[in-house]
């Protein structure tokens, strides 16, 4: 599978985000399940790096049928963290550097299928960072 067209260090990290879930589906579509693996993982890393702390204290309870329930649908939604470019870039470098160090771990203990996989995972995230900016 041919990656689409990094996008360039001015970019935002939405569109880095973009060209993410476009590699995904074209993935998808070619049953690239190497390809698949990595994007689906550093999305997920991605969306995870989003999320907010739950609060420490409960909210008040303002269901006199559901105990801590809240009125209203989406009512406690929090709102998603918005990352950087940098911030989304940092991710996938370490998503690169977690593939590389396992493939290394794998092809040390005789695994050298999982780990020529891992490589080809590792290639494929490296490719959306091929013009980020180092840092």
């Amino acid at each position: 599978m041919s990656p689409e067209p990094v996008p360039g260090p001015a970019d935002s990290g939405e569109a880095l985000r973009a060209a993410l879930r476009r590699g995904l589906t074209a993935a998808l579509k070619t049953r690239d399940s190497d390809a698949l693996a990595a994007l689906r993982t550093a999305l997920a890393a991605i969306d995870n790096a989003e999320a907010v702390p739950a609060p420490a204290t409960s909210a008040p309870t303002t269901s006199a049928h559901i105990a801590g329930a809240r009125g209203g649908l989406g009512s406690s939604e929090a709102a998603r963290r918005q990352l950087s470019a940098s911030e989304l870039h940092a991710i996938l470098r370490s998503q690169i550097d977690e593939h590389s160090r396992e493939a290394g771990r794998y092809g040390a203990l005789g695994h050298a299928t999982v780990a020529e996989r891992l490589v080809r995972q590792a290639r494929t995230l490296a490719t959306y960072l091929a013009d980020a900016p180092p840092g």
